[in-house]
């Protein structure tokens, strides 16, 4: 069994990777165009705070070297992401953004990790680092429905990328199934809600899109 969740670790790092990874043709043409129309920058906000709580998470706990090394990766990429939202956003949607950071990146970040070392310890720590990155997925995972206001207002999936989609889907199923064979309920949670939440956002953004116009135009 410990073997398998190595492999099953394994696979989903690999997925991670690219679900990371598949925002980079947005914002190769975010720099072509100089500029990040109606693209929010909210979910990859979300994304770097939560890349960092579960590097935290994999760090303290034993037998989690996998989570904090791909969500390490996770850290390096989002930033470069909104330090390019930043650079090519509007000066109001930058000033947005640079609140946001402040607040979550870098305020509730550190102090989470002040709190939970300073004042916690053992387990008591882990499972506190464990429900914030759990609580902060429901909001994180919710964050693509500012994209799908966006999707339904232009009647374009052109601003909700299809490959992010998908490799969510994948990186939620392949890390609920890890996450049951090591039998952490706090990855659970965090897998399961990626799973769901991105299996509704897309289904709703097509229904939406269906009635609105053809099928074929969406894609």
């Amino acid at each position: 069994m410990e073997e398998l969740s190595f492999y099953i670790g394994i696979i989903g790092n690999i997925i991670s990777v690219l679900m990371f990874l598949s925002p980079v043709g947005t914002f190769w043409r975010i720099i072509k165009q100089r500029s990040t129309e109606q693209f929010e920058s909210l979910p990859y906000i979300c994304t770097l705070l939560n890349s960092s709580l579960w590097t935290y998470y994999g760090i303290i706990k034993a037998g989690e070297l996998l989570v904090a090394t791909v969500n390490g990766f996770g850290i390096l990429v989002e930033t470069i992401y909104v330090t390019l939202f930043l650079i090519y956003a509007p000066a109001r949607s930058k000033a947005k953004t640079v609140i946001l950071v402040g607040l979550l990146d870098v305020g509730f970040l550190a102090a989470a990790i002040l709190v939970t070392r300073l004042a916690l310890q053992g387990e008591t720590r882990i499972d506190a680092v464990g429900f914030l990155g759990a609580a902060l997925n429901i909001v994180m995972y919710s964050s693509p429905l500012a994209v799908m206001r966006t999707v339904v207002t232009t009647k374009s999936v052109e601003y909700m990328p299809f490959f992010l989609s998908f490799f969510l889907f994948l990186n939620g199923g392949t890390w609920a199934f890890y996450a049951l064979l090591v039998r952490d309920y706090f990855l659970l949670v965090r897998t399961k809600w990626i799973w769901v939440s991105t299996w509704n956002s897309a289904a709703s953004a097509i229904c939406n899109l269906q009635e609105a116009q053809p099928v074929q135009k969406c894609f």
